[in-house]
């Protein structure tokens, strides 16, 4: 074999007999890592707009997880103020009964003894008719 004077002086011939500084396998392989490189990009382009949506997406969830949340803490607040208020509501029925028997006990003492001067003045009538 002979020695390649252009070769040792790290020169070469591509495949269209262009002088090159670096062997044809090393420029092949060069290239090829360049394309695999440029798919990786790529692929790694397409990845992040995926994530980018999902991260999105986790965020509307989020979102609406938080206003879910706001709402369920308003009803139960409002579902405590109804109990409060049902409870001061019997509270003041419970007073209102109260106040309403004393009410009856009075007119029927009162009626009891309005009852007893009637019953005298009857008999006061009474007498005083026979007493003619």
């Amino acid at each position: 074999m002979a020695k390649d004077p252009l070769g040792e002086a790290g020169l070469h011939f591509d495949e269209l007999n262009k002088l090159r500084v670096l062997e044809p396998e090393v420029g092949q392989k060069t290239t090829e890592l360049k394309e695999e490189c440029k798919d990786f990009v790529d692929k790694i382009g397409q990845f992040q707009k995926v994530v980018g949506g999902l991260i999105e997406l986790v965020d509307e969830l989020a979102k609406e997880a938080e206003t879910e949340k706001m709402k369920a803490i308003g009803a139960r607040n409002l579902l405590k103020s109804v109990a409060k208020q049902r409870e001061a509501q019997q509270q003041q029925l419970h007073a209102l009964i109260a106040e309403k028997t004393m009410q009856l006990e009075r007119y029927r003492i009162e009626y009891e003894a309005l009852s007893k001067v009637e019953a005298e003045q009857n008999e006061f009538i009474e007498q005083f008719i026979l007493q003619k």
